[in-house]
C-alpha cells in the first residue's frame, strides 16, 4: 500500500495554543483518520516535537533528523500539542537529544507522573470534550513553569527567516548569540535534538514549501529554490529526496 503524507489522509484541523498552554506550547492539532483502513502516513522532518495523546495515552514525538512511516488505525484520532521552539526539554525535563526519532510514551521518561496526567482524562460524550480535558490538564502542567529557553527561540527563529547569502551559519551563530562553538552544538542538541546544520537543511526546506504555497503551481522551482536559500534546483532536490524520499514535484 503507497503512503501519503499525514496531512492528506483523515481530518486535519490546528490552531493556535490557549493562553495557558502559550509559554510551552505554539498550536493545538487534532488529526482523525478515515474511517476506512487507513494508509501508512509519511511524517517528514519539521524541526518540531508534539506532545500527543493516542489511543488513551500520552506520547512524545520528535524530533525527525529524517523521515517517519507510521502505521495509524482506522478511524483513529490523535491530539497533538506542539511545542514552541526550545521549550520541549525545559517541560519534559529531558534534552531533546536524548528522545530523537522517537516515539515514546511518556510514561518512559516519566513513570508514575505520566500515569497521573493520563488518569485526569474521563470520557466524554464528544471530542471537543476530550481537547477540552487534554488543555486543562497540560496547562494546569504548564501553568507556573519556566519551559522556553528564549536564547534557543531566538536562535530558531533566526535560522527559519533565514540567513543573508553566502553567509557561513556556525560563525554568525556564534557571533549573535555570543557562544563558543561548542557551547552553541550543545545547546541546539538540548533544543532541538540536533546541531545548527541539520535544524537549518529542515527548516530551509519548509521555507521552500511556505514559499511554494504562496507562489502556486505556476512559480518556477529553480526561482523558489534560490529564494529559500539552495544553491540550485538540484541542490534543492537533493534535500528533498532526503528529508521526504521523493522530489519536490512528487511532493507537491
Amino acid at each position: 500500500m503507497e503512503a501519503v503524507l499525514a496531512q492528506s489522509t483523515g481530518l486535519f484541523r490546528v490552531r493556535p495554543a490557549a493562553a495557558a498552554l502559550a509559554t510551552a506550547f505554539s498550536a493545538v492539532w487534532v488529526h482523525r483518520m478515515d474511517d476506512q483502513a487507513a494508509p501508512p502516513i509519511v511524517i517528514t522532518p519539521d524541526a518540531t516535537i508534539d506532545l500527543q495523546w493516542i489511543d488513551g495515552r500520552f506520547r512524545i514525538a520528535g524530533p525527525d533528523k529524517e523521515l517517519q512511516i507510521e502505521r495509524p488505525l482506522a478511524g483513529a484520532v490523535i491530539v497533538g500539542f506542539r511545542f514552541r521552539p526550545g521549550a520541549a526539554a525545559g517541560w519534559l525535563g529531558v534534552p531533546a537529544g536524548e528522545i530523537v526519532g522517537g516515539r515514546l510514551d511518556l510514561g518512559e521518561l516519566w513513570g508514575t507522573r505520566a500515569r497521573e496526567l493520563s488518569d485526569r482524562i474521563k470520557a466524554a460524550p464528544d471530542l471537543a470534550g476530550v481537547v477540552r480535558q487534554l488543555e486543562e490538564t497540560v496547562g494546569m502542567h504548564t501553568e507556573g513553569r519556566d519551559a522556553l529557553d528564549p536564547l534557543m527561540g531566538r536562535a530558531f527563529e533566526v535560522i527559519d527567516e533565514g540567513l543573508p547569502p553566502e553567509t557561513p551559519l556556525v560563525p554568525f551563530l556564534q557571533r549573535h548569540l555570543h557562544m563558543s562553538e561548542r557551547t552553541l552544538r550543545r545547546r541546539f542538541e538540548d533544543a532541538f535534538g540536533y546541531g545548527p546544520k541539520t535544524l537549518d537543511r529542515i527548516l530551509r526546506f519548509h521555507r521552500f514549501r511556505r514559499l511554494r504555497e504562496k507562489a502556486g503551481d505556476n512559480a518556477s522551482t529553480a526561482v523558489l529554490a534560490v529564494d529559500a536559500g539552495y544553491a540550485d534546483q538540484a541542490h534543492l532536490i537533493r534535500e528533498s529526496r532526503r528529508l521526504t524520499g521523493v522530489t519536490p514535484t512528487a511532493l507537491a
